[in-house]
């Protein structure tokens, strides 16, 4: 969100030329989004004709940074590495969204917290490693978790994003499944891919996940590996078991953001099976650098129906 004070910068980049400023914008001007994102400004072209409205000091240096981006275009490929180098070198420094307010920019608009404990729930991934978002379906977990973790990777905080779910049949015998493992194990993962879809477009969430910037994968596979510089999110954490929440747990390396959701009511294990998720919640609940959010029914965005039926099945309190 740009400041209500903030000025407005028009120059142009020359010589005019179409492929230079498609490479210096980027995809859909994923490159000028970025730059807005991190510094907190507006950027406007039309041709080489440009606009940059924000402070008047931050104002001058995107100008700055546009020209010699657009000079390094005529020679190299601009990608999303080399405008965060740019903005490293140059100096310039992140600019916080006003007040707590945690805002998202996607291919679909702006993505912000609604009411206050979405709005918790953002900012703690943000500052924290480790982030717990625990409660019904309808609540914006995944869903705030997938743009957060889009907004740290073109941010250049994160070089990949890991997306993992447990392939545990909600209380259904799906039996033999058709197909090469990705086919088999897409069902369980589509929830995700909508999100990404929704929020980044077919296109580029193809291209990202043929390069394994993007990666969604099965819990299973986690096992083995350590995960640097990654925004890792472990969705239906509920139906983890035990030894499975903490292989995932320790599979997060540095500069890593780890988000993990769930709903402790909607549990699919066996009968029996302690939830890795409740374990979690008992175990780390005094961890420093782990927050928890935990939505409740009134936090449901969905249709106002959902709510109710999640109070309705809470009275009658027998659900697992």
């Amino acid at each position: 969100m740009v400041d209500t004070q903030a000025e407005r910068l028009e120059f142009a980049l020359e010589p005019a030329d179409n492929e230079r400023l498609a490479n210096l914008a980027g995809t859909f001007d994923e490159h000028l989004r970025m730059i807005e994102r991190r510094l907190g400004v507006e950027i406007n072209h039309r041709g080489n004709l440009f606009a940059v409205i924000g402070p008047d000091a931050i104002t001058a240096q995107v100008e700055t940074l546009l020209a010699d981006l657009y000079k390094l275009s005529e020679t190299q490929v601009i990608d999303p590495e080399r405008v965060n180098l740019g903005m490293q070198e140059a100096g310039m420094q992140d600019v916080p969204p006003p007040g707590d307010e945690v805002l998202i920019k996607t291919l679909r608009g702006i993505v912000r917290g609604r009411g206050n404990r979405q709005v918790s729930y953002l900012k703690a991934i943000r500052e924290a490693d480790l982030n717990f978002g625990i409660g019904p379906a309808g609540t914006g977990k995944t869903y705030l978790a997938v743009a957060s973790a889009i907004d740290a990777f073109e941010r250049g905080q994160v070089q990949r994003i890991v997306l993992v779910r447990p392939a545990v049949e909600a209380g259904e015998k799906l039996g033999f499944l058709p197909g090469d493992l990705a086919q088999k194990i897409d069902p369980y993962l589509r929830p995700m891919y909508d999100a990404l879809y929704e929020m980044m477009g077919f296109d580029k969430v193809n291209r990202l996940i043929e390069r394994n910037v993007i990666e969604v994968a099965p819990l299973a596979f986690m096992r083995g590996r350590t995960l640097n510089e990654s925004f890792v999110i472990l969705d239906e954490a509920q139906n983890t078991s035990i030894e499975q929440m903490k292989m995932f747990l320790t599979r997060i390396g540095f500069g890593t953001t780890a988000v993990v959701t769930g709903d402790i009511t909607q549990v699919d294990l066996p009968k029996g099976a302690i939830s890795g998720l409740r374990h979690a919640i008992d175990m780390l609940s005094d961890v420093e650098g782990v927050q928890f959010t935990f939505f409740q029914s009134r936090d449901v965005v969905r249709h106002p129906l959902v709510k109710r039926i999640i109070d309705a099945y809470e009275r009658r309190s027998g659900v697992n």
